[in-house]
């Protein structure tokens, strides 16, 4: 018997290897929903294979499928992709073996035959190529379910131990790179997620291994190995189709539970779009608005506030370059190309030890690479914009690129304001270009670039403009499968200048910009599958120049006034490392040491101690020359958190983490406006510091379509700068006498359940929260409510947000969003009195009072075009209405005395529906 049992694995083996020189033929097939019997006789009689199979097995797959010209490897591979089905083919004998969960797979023990250093078809009718001849065998590049790949140096024997794969997972189309993908090991809890180029490394016994492969709107897949040494493997996923009434799981969401970070946030551009927005153009941060924790200080402002944060204290990374105004026409819409990103990041806590010189979060936003294998574009053009986009490949499979553009169009708009305001004029523009190239397998270089401008007037010959500009290079080098490391050099740079020539004897031009020089590098080792190690230096070099008005026209009498110009340099060295105790327990944790040098040249004003910064007491000055450091501030930042599994859908997650802020944003608004003015850190002025401390709960339901957690945080701000009564903040040659440092504390609790699958998808977030300042130095000449805590601008204690989407057909789909909010607060004057033979005003405590509370539904209904595969256009709209109530929401309140009476005023940005349309075509 055991003759006769080796006899037949020996014709087997024979058959497969003998086989791989047979012309491959090609067939088409049309299944409708056909059963495996139907299948199976279908191919039988095109192929003349006979099919083998258990009908018990196989009576519940159900075949949806056209192909033209393929393989029968081919189309059983799409036949049983994202399924629990195997095959294997075995040409010379003209058989196929179909099996469940299980595969059968023509190979005995290593070293019983002596293979040939040549071919053996395994599973489908495409080789597998034995490159033992080789030192390194080049990176494997993946694309097929049931295919097995060998990766390593191919030995006679499997040694014991570990081996170490690495690799980038990509779009199958168009070559992108796909961040946050998860790969993991079948059954086990052995896995990784790719970076944000697509790159993962992960270290697994030798020998036979399947791995899982799951991203946001890719198709979930498998890779079958066999790992003989460190080798390396490419994963290219396809998009995914779904059904209407597919349930659609993906291992990102098992991250919900399972990853160490907690106030995390991740939005892919599709989430993105589902999300109705003013004037049909898809919005970045207003979406952003929408999370937990999460907020703005009213109606057309980009600026946010996040856990009790203000708006400068946000960090905002597009590739890695700051922005710092994120808003175009008025704050209507963001700095952000909807069409260039790729993915959006926003850190509440658990900030990465990489980031570094803001209190409250991170926001990160990525733009794609480009297709690297065809050109395509898109384009889309609405009531108040269009914009074009265009990407393909400069060599293909190695360099491409992207260019993105954006203009408005909105005079029209403005011409049906009230007369006031009917010569009024507004236009912005940006533009994005991006390219990738890959040297070799071990070294990609990036080269990233953004320009914006907006230029307006209201109703005057006052004309306002402002621009951003940024551009940097990154070079990532694999050192090995374990390390790799990121260098990156780049430029970031804003501006804005004010000008007016009305009355020719006081014409002028008011200009202030910030440049900085910033170089880092980032490294990664991968220490083994349980242990994760970041370290990495950086550095910024600031020029700030914080106003500069000087006559404008040739009749002005304008004096100029320049305020010296600013220098700083802040350095950094951080060190992190994550490491899974058990299956269960993991911690991270990490220290960020920052340095800031306050430089010259500068002339620095003396004050005399514990008493006011103001003129009568300044005792002298210091003159610094150019480049000398003037003063030194340091801070160790802690980042720490840790997350424990208390089953397989339910985590609990603790954090902590300190900042140092060490410019501040001086504005007289409570939202980031063109006329702000920065101010870096100097003897006088302080860092901000801060800490704090996060508990969350995660819970998974339903296969991980059901996403809900609950979060508590306290936060302490330091040195945070409010504002004396009348303080001066443009061209102020000695800001420190206008404004005082506060301490603040902040604490909320957040609610958030997200549904990620079926017909009806979205989130519903509710925050309560609170923010609340305090000035009790005697010494600073001011006391604030008498030295007790009063609440923040930006304090909204209640917000609720509803976004929810319904999909009727792969064609028509609606979305409703709702937002309500607490009133910001205000200074009310709460009453008049006589002083000094004149009529004064008496005012409330600071920020006693609140404007009416906040809220906006909209709704849109998303019209896309056909699905054909092969079509070369393809198009969709978007209608809806804006404010579909209608409810005359405040942006601000002010107070004008008339008749004798103060008299009280609302403004209100939006106090009607607006309807918006917005065609969008892709090619």
């Amino acid at each position: 018997m055991k003759i006769i049992y080796a006899l037949v694995i020996l014709l087997f083996i024979s058959a497969v290897v003998n086989a791989q020189n047979a012309p491959l033929k090609t067939f088409s097939v049309n299944f409708q929903q056909a059963g495996t019997e139907q299948v199976v006789k279908d191919l039988e009689s095109k192929t003349g294979y006979h099919f083998y199979y258990n009908a018990a097995q196989f009576d519940s797959l159900k075949v949806t499928l056209q192909l033209n010209d393929k393989t029968l490897g081919e189309i059983l591979n799409a036949a049983f992709l994202n399924t629990f089905y195997h095959y294997t083919i075995v040409p010379a004998k003209m058989w196929v073996f179909l099996t469940r969960d299980k595969e059968i797979h023509p190979l005995v023990a290593t070293g019983y035959f002596t293979p040939k250093p040549n071919q053996v078809t395994i599973n489908n009718t495409e080789p597998v190529t034995d490159l033992t001849a080789t030192d390194k065998k080049p990176a494997i590049e993946s694309t097929i379910e049931n295919k097995l790949y060998e990766i390593g140096i191919k030995t006679n024997e499997v040694k014991p131990g570990n081996a170490t794969i690495s690799g980038y997972v990509k779009e199958l189309k168009s070559g992108d790179a796909i961040a946050g993908a998860s790969i993991f090991v079948a059954n086990t809890k052995t896995g990784v997620v790719s970076d944000k180029f697509g790159y993962y490394t992960l270290s697994l016994p030798r020998g036979r291994e399947q791995l899982i492969v799951k991203a946001i709107g890719m198709k979930d897949t498998r890779r079958q190995l066999m790992l003989y040494t460190d080798g390396e493997l490419n994963i290219e996923l396809q998009d995914q189709v779904t059904r209407l009434k597919e349930v659609k799981i993906s291992a990102d969401k098992v991250a919900n539970v399972r990853g160490v970070e907690l106030s995390v946030n991740r939005l892919d551009i599709k989430n993105i779009k589902q999300v109705p927005q003013i004037f049909g153009e898809t919005d970045v941060l207003r979406v952003v608005l929408t999370l937990p924790g999460v907020q703005s200080v009213g109606e057309a402002t980009t600026g946010f506030n996040v856990r009790g944060g203000a708006a400068d204290q946000n960090l905002i990374l597009l590739n890695d370059a700051t922005i710092y105004n994120p808003a175009h026409f008025f704050g209507f819409f963001s700095a952000f190309n909807p069409d260039i990103v790729k993915d959006v990041e926003l850190y509440k806590n658990s900030i990465p030890e990489k980031f570094g010189g803001r209190l409250s979060s991170v926001l990160e936003v990525t733009d794609r690479e480009g297709n690297k294998k065809i050109f395509t574009g898109s384009a889309g053009i609405g009531l108040l914009t269009s914009r074009l986009n265009v990407e393909g490949p400069i060599i293909k499979d190695k360099t491409s690129f992207i260019f993105g553009a954006r203009t408005s169009y909105s005079d029209w708009l403005l011409s049906l304001l009230p007369a006031e305001y009917k010569h009024s004029h507004a236009s912005f523009y940006d533009l994005n270009l991006d390219i990738s190239h890959q040297i070799n397998k071990n070294n990609n270089i990036y080269i990233t670039s953004y320009l914006s401008n907006d230029n307006f007037r209201l109703n005057s010959d006052t004309t306002y403009n402002y621009s951003n500009q940024n551009a940097n290079i990154k070079w990532k080098h694999n050192f090995n499968t374990k390390l790799f490391g990121v260098l990156t050099a780049g430029y970031d740079g804003y501006k804005y200048d004010i000008s007016s020539i009305q009355n020719p004897v006081d014409g002028y031009k008011l200009k202030f910009n910030i440049n900085q020089t910033n170089f880092k590098t980032d490294f990664t080792y991968y220490l083994n599958s349980n242990n994760t190690v970041d370290f990495g230096v950086s550095s910024i070099y600031y020029q700030l120049n914080p106003g500069d008005e000087e006559p404008y026209g040739n009749g002005s009498l304008v004096v100029p006034n320049v305020v010296p110009a600013e220098h700083a340099l802040e350095s950094a060295v951080y060190l992190g490392d994550k490491y899974d105790i058990t299956d269960d327990l993991t911690i991270s944790a990490g220290v960020r040491f920052s340095v800031y040098n306050y430089l010259g040249q500068q002339t620095i004003d003396n004050y005399a101690p514990n008493l006011p910064r103001s003129p009568a007491n300044v005792t002298d000055s210091t003159t610094y020359g150019k480049g000398k450091i003037i003063n030194t501030y340091s801070h160790p930042e802690i980042r720490i958190s840790a997350r424990y599994n208390l089953s397989d859908d339910l985590s609990i997650k603790a954090g902590y983490n300190t900042l140092a802020q060490y410019i501040h944003l001086l504005s007289n608004t409570t939202a980031i406006s063109p006329i702000d003015v920065y101010k870096l850190s100097d003897p006088n002025i302080k860092p901000q510091y801060g800490d704090q401390v996060s508990l969350g709960l995660y819970k998974n339901a339903k296969a991980n379509t059901i996403e809900a957690s609950v979060e508590v945080y306290y936060k302490r701000i330091n040195n945070y700068l409010d504002y004396k009564s009348s303080a001066s903040l443009l061209l102020n040659q000695h800001i420190e006498q206008d404004v005082l440092n506060t301490q603040g504390k902040a604490y909320g609790i957040e609610f958030s359940l997200r549904k990620t699958a079926g017909k009806l998808n979205g989130w519903v977030n509710y925050t309560y929260s609170r923010t609340f300042l305090r000035q009790n130095d005697p010494n600073a000449g001011e006391l604030i409510n008498g030295g007790a805590y009063y609440p923040a601008n930006y304090d909204k204690p209640n917000a609720f947000n509803f976004t929810g989407n319904y999909r009727f057909t792969h064609r028509y789909s609606v979305s409703l969003d709702v937002t309500y909010s607490t009133g910001r607060p205000i200074t009310l004057p709460i009453a008049k009195y006589y002083a000094y033979g004149s009529e004064r005003v008496f005012y409330s405590d600071r920020n006693e009072y609140r404007i009416p509370d906040y809220f906006r539904s909209d709704f849109s209904l998303n019209i896309d075009g056909n699905h054909k595969v092969h079509q070369r256009f393809h198009n969709s709209w978007s209608v809806g209405v804006y404010n579909l109530t209608g409810r005359q929401n405040a942006y601000s309140t002010f107070f004008q005395e008339q008749g004798g009476a103060i008299n009280e005023y609302q403004l209100s940005i939006f106090a009607k529906p607006i309807p918006f349309i917005n065609y969008n075509i892709r090619f």
